[in-house]
């Protein structure tokens, strides 16, 4: 059978962050699927987009993986609000395995630091900015995302590639003790699958004790934090030893 793994991205992303990984995985066999959040990528609809929270999204991503057809389980596998989605979807379909690279964490986690309001806070004091789409700020990217990036590459390759995201989604994330709705919430007991939580030593938007309190949600879960790695983990200086780690991780806990 095809070994399979969906890669979801982040926020303000498309497909495009799984560059690496997609070449990285498909060398070793994986087919992989990126799918793009609705009103990602090319030409968003902002109005549209900020309709979509974290409960939209992840009926989004269940039927296009359902619509998929797939041969096996696959793995599934998230980076940043990507992770948080992965979670969420892991535990609505039959997964093979479950890797959250720097995820964002689910309802119950405490993520609030410095760092983190200093990301959000140009979005966070605008107007009801829970009803609206949001673009990030070159300087909230360079502190938050591409903090350990060699040089100013990252503005071409990927700042300027960066879209809208919504303020519902970044509301529930951010603020869940007053999302009554809970749209973040994840039942961890429905994670039946192995599970691995990745975290950069120095990230500043899913800092390590934010994502190492979300491995403690799963009793079956691996947590592994790199020195010299922030959020950026899949395209930063370093970037295939953690692709390797991740990859042998993979074949120890989905052999059978």
């Amino acid at each position: 059978m095809q070994k399979h793994i969906v890669m979801i991205h982040g926020m303000w992303a498309s497909s495009w962050s799984f560059d690496n990984y997609r070449a990285y995985f498909e060398e070793r066999g994986y087919q992989v699927h990126t799918p793009v959040l609705p009103h990602h990528g090319d030409d968003p609809d902002g109005d549209a987009l900020a309709k979509y929270g974290i409960e939209e999204y992840t009926t989004y991503l269940v039927d296009w993986i359902d619509n998929l057809k797939l041969d096996s389980a696959p793995v599934v596998l998230g980076h940043s609000m990507g992770g948080l989605l992965a979670q969420k979807v892991a535990s609505r379909i039959k997964a093979a395995a479950l890797v959250c690279m720097c995820p964002a964490p689910p309802y119950g986690i405490n993520a609030l630091r410095f760092s983190v309001i200093r990301t959000f806070i140009g979005v966070l004091l605008k107007p009801a900015f829970w009803n609206k789409s949001h673009t990030m700020s070159e300087s909230a990217a360079a502190y938050a995302i591409y903090n350990l990036a060699p040089d100013d590459s990252w503005k071409e390759k990927e700042f300027n590639r960066l879209g809208l995201e919504s303020g519902k989604a970044i509301f529930e994330i951010g603020m869940w003790p007053v999302d009554f709705k809970r749209a973040a919430r994840v039942d961890a007991k429905k994670v039946i699958c192995p599970v691995l939580v990745v975290s950069g030593a120095e990230d500043r938007i899913t800092p390590a004790a934010v994502n190492f309190a979300n491995a403690r949600k799963y009793k079956q879960a691996e947590y592994r934090s790199y020195p010299n790695h922030a959020h950026w983990i899949m395209g930063e200086p370093g970037w295939q030893d953690v692709a390797r780690d991740v990859a042998e991780w993979l074949n120890r806990n989905t052999a059978a």
